[in-house]
């Protein structure tokens, strides 16, 4: 059977995230900036039109840009965003692939029967869905393999927000679409390409799947095979658990404040075991970040005897860390939290009369459900405050 995938991409995502809390910003020139003011993240499509340039430093783009409307990152605003659109899909198929924050691809093949409708029509639903539940724009890539999906979700920003590459439109396309603006293909691959005369990607499937694995090695014929609509990457619903967290954020200014600093990395070891129990996962090792005025990076790691995910207990290993790369001497503008050494296994390894473990789990999950409850850190660590 063939299938019929879909890529759905949110339309600047992080940008429409705000929009949507501050409906007032809608229509103006907006930039979403790195948390630690680096440079632009995402922008409105009147930022673009402005000329503001994706990844361009902050202090360029204020200096260049000053009647844009600068708005510093929420990555906790727009993983909520995120699930939401997620959950919306799931609504219409059961076989999504989240590939991104803000992308994913969903398997249509038979939905047809059940919606009564053609293939565009429904994801003309999923794009209304979507909208009215989240007030998030998407783009919607329709074809039958992955790679046709994506290059149909490039072209569907510019031709109404759904874009569908049939069978009979595969070869035109092709012949349409530069080598390295295909989905997969890299720097090495795009070398390679300019070195043989591979300018397009029906000149990339023109060649035969014996030179393509002799040159490329099975992943330049399966790319061939995808390219001609063919599925051979299926969508993949199961959610791959981190093999390591890490949570930073910049702290809105520089200071040497050893209270302000503990008071940011709390919120991170916080943040940081919130998500490792969401995957009901535990680590063996921890690590703290301070990064300074001048973007120096100091870290320290630390193994622990026993897996866990109990931020008190993560606290006090990290409290421990932190006076061997802190100095009153230094000012710092970002903090972080690093958890290594993941495991998901349901069973492990207790110290004789142990009991601790199983209080620090139920009071873990007793702190989830206030905070799922009552909302994000309407319960927080304390800390010792140093002199």
């Amino acid at each position: 059977m063939e299938r019929i995938i879909a890529l759905v991409d949110c339309d600047s995502f992080f940008v429409t995230c705000e929009q949507a809390v501050e409906p007032k910003l809608k229509g103006k020139p907006v930039c979403v900036i790195s948390s630690n003011e680096g440079c632009v993240i995402a922008r409105s499509k009147e930022s673009k039109k402005m000329g503001v340039r994706m990844g361009m430093p902050y202090f360029m783009a204020k200096k260049e840009f000053p009647n844009a409307i600068y708005i510093k990152a929420e990555h906790d605003r727009y993983r909520w965003f995120s699930k939401r659109v997620m959950d919306c899909l799931k609504n219409f198929s059961p076989d999504v692939e989240i590939y991104s924050i803000d992308e994913a691809f969903i398997d249509l093949t038979g939905t047809r029967k059940l919606y009564k409708r053609n293939y565009t029509e429904i994801c003309r639903m999923i794009k209304e869905e979507i909208k009215l539940k989240t007030d998030i724009d998407v783009s919607i890539g329709i074809s039958h393999s992955k790679t046709l999906a994506k290059l149909a979700s490039d072209k569907a920003k510019n031709n109404g927000g759904i874009y569908s590459i049939g069978a009979f439109r595969i070869k035109e396309e092709l012949k349409n679409t530069k080598a390295d603006e295909v989905w997969g293909v890299g720097r090495k691959i795009s070398k390679f390409c300019q070195r043989w005369g591979i300018l397009t990607a029906a000149d990339f499937v023109s060649r035969s799947d014996a030179w393509l694995k002799k040159e490329l090695g099975i992943n330049g014929v399966e790319l061939k095979h995808e390219l001609l609509g063919e599925c051979i990457s299926a969508v993949d619903n199961k959610e791959e658990p981190p093999k390591s967290i890490q949570n930073t954020s910049a702290i809105g200014g520089f200071t040497s404040d050893i209270n302000i600093l503990k008071s940011e990395i709390s919120r991170h070891i916080h943040s940081a075991c919130k998500r490792l129990r969401k995957y009901g996962g535990k680590c063996l090792s921890v690590g703290v970040m301070l990064r300074t005025k001048d973007f120096y990076v100091y870290t320290k790691f630390k193994d622990l005897l026993q897996p866990t995910n109990f931020e008190l207990t993560i606290k006090k290993e990290i409290d421990e860390l932190l006076p061997a790369i802190y100095s009153s001497d230094r000012l710092y503008r970002s903090t972080g939290v690093i958890l290594n050494n993941l495991s998901y296994s349901q069973s492990e390894q207790l110290f004789l009369f142990d009991t601790a473990s199983d209080k620090d789990d139920k009071l873990a999950k007793c702190i989830d459900k206030i905070e799922e409850k009552y909302g994000k850190n309407s319960i927080k660590t304390g800390f010792y405050k140093g002199k």
